[in-house]
């Protein structure tokens, strides 16, 4: 669904990215609104698939998850059947927070959060059980820099 998006949802938008969380009435005094049009405008930014959900972010050191790997992925396998395989696998394993497939030497990039090196190392070994890959790289995080899901709206 197309749909024009004006300054007043960019900063409806914007306030949303900061704390969902916030009443109606909190975000309709931030943006200079009142409280029905800025749900009116929720609304249809939901139902255009502009706004996909809302979700809670966790501390994942405070839940004991206290390595995140990035693991580099090249394959020689590019036929559809592997594909299929690859992402389902991807799909079922919840350690791997993002998958983004690549252009250039390196084929798929994953963020992979788990408790620790033994626990990435069993992720390790029940991925390559079940799809073939040519060359796996991981990559641990000594440190989180920046972390964000909000986008630049401007």
């Amino acid at each position: 669904m197309n749909i024009r998006i004006d300054d007043l949802d960019r900063k409806i938008l914007g306030e949303l990215q900061v704390d969902a969380s916030r009443s109606l009435d909190e975000i309709a005094k931030s943006v200079g609104s009142s409280k029905t049009p800025v749900w009116n405008r929720i609304k249809k930014l939901r139902e255009a698939g502009v706004i996909r959900n809302q979700t809670v972010n966790l501390d994942p050191e405070a839940l004991g998850f206290e390595a995140c790997f990035f693991v580099l992925i090249r394959t020689s396998e590019h036929e559809a059947a592997w594909q299929d395989s690859f992402l389902r696998a991807l799909q079922e394993r919840p350690e791997v927070q993002e998958a983004h497939r690549l252009a250039g030497d390196i084929d798929y990039i994953l963020k992979v959060r788990v408790q620790n090196a033994r626990a990435y190392d069993a992720f390790y070994q029940a991925l390559i059980s079940e799809v073939r890959v040519y060359n796996v790289t991981a990559l641990l995080s000594m440190e989180e820099i920046k972390s964000t899901n909000a986008l630049p709206l401007g």
